[in-house]
């Protein structure tokens, strides 16, 4: 393969990988759509959806094995094929947590009582922008955006702070209300999950351009 038909195979792969961040965005925002709307309806969309999350993610990890094969990169190259497939394995969990929402969203249903008293739609929407501008940081290689990324990631452990005060409070005064909060607890838990997964984007951008990954070199 030349030089420049594997980069033409690089730039495909960039493209499925953010068709990939697209759609798990998607997911997220849905689901917390889904949950303020208490929309059964589209929580079984995104259930269902999750499939091809999974599909995207078993083809692009296998043209990332195909390119390895194929060109034998050089150390450079590697890096990027390799953070590529660490980064649709995180992608892949970010798709798992907006389903685990759209699950929780379903169990609640009609018990959604105080939804407006917390704020998961804001957590939300910081976990969101943080996966897209963590796959725009690999796409477009920036190191700049990928540390910005990284840095927000204290803005919704704040927010999650927030939200489990206030659940602490609704402890108190609604305890007939415990095992709904507690719900709404683990939504706010998986959303800072989806945070982290963006973080560790970041991580492996860092890397791909590099080779250090938490302060270690690797290749």
């Amino acid at each position: 393969m030349s030089r420049a038909n594997f980069e033409n195979e690089l730039k495909q792969l960039h493209s499925r990988i953010v068709e990939m961040g697209s759609f798990v965005e998607t997911a997220i925002d849905d689901s917390i759509k889904a949950f303020k709307r208490g929309d059964m309806a589209l929580c079984k969309t995104i259930i269902v959806g999750d499939k091809d999350v999974d599909e995207m993610e078993k083809q692009i990890e296998s043209k990332c094995i195909w390119l390895i094969a194929r060109e034998q990169p050089i150390a450079s190259d590697l890096r990027k094929i390799t953070t590529a497939l660490k980064i649709i394995t995180d992608m892949e969990r970010i798709g798992d947590h907006a389903v685990d929402i759209a699950e929780l969203t379903m169990r609640i249903a009609d018990k959604n009582t105080f939804a407006d008293s917390i704020h998961i739609p804001q957590m939300a929407a910081a976990a969101i922008e943080m996966v897209r501008n963590a796959v725009t940081a690999y796409v477009d290689y920036d190191l700049a955006l990928a540390k910005a990324t990284e840095e927000k990631d204290d803005e919704v452990d704040e927010y999650f702070n927030v939200i489990k005060q206030e659940l602490v409070e609704i402890f108190k005064s609604q305890p007939k209300n415990m095992d709904n909060a507690i719900d709404f607890l683990l939504i706010a838990k998986y959303l800072e999950r989806i945070a982290d997964h963006a973080v560790n984007i970041c991580e492996w951008v860092h890397f791909s351009q590099t080779g250090e990954h938490k302060n270690t070199l690797i290749f």
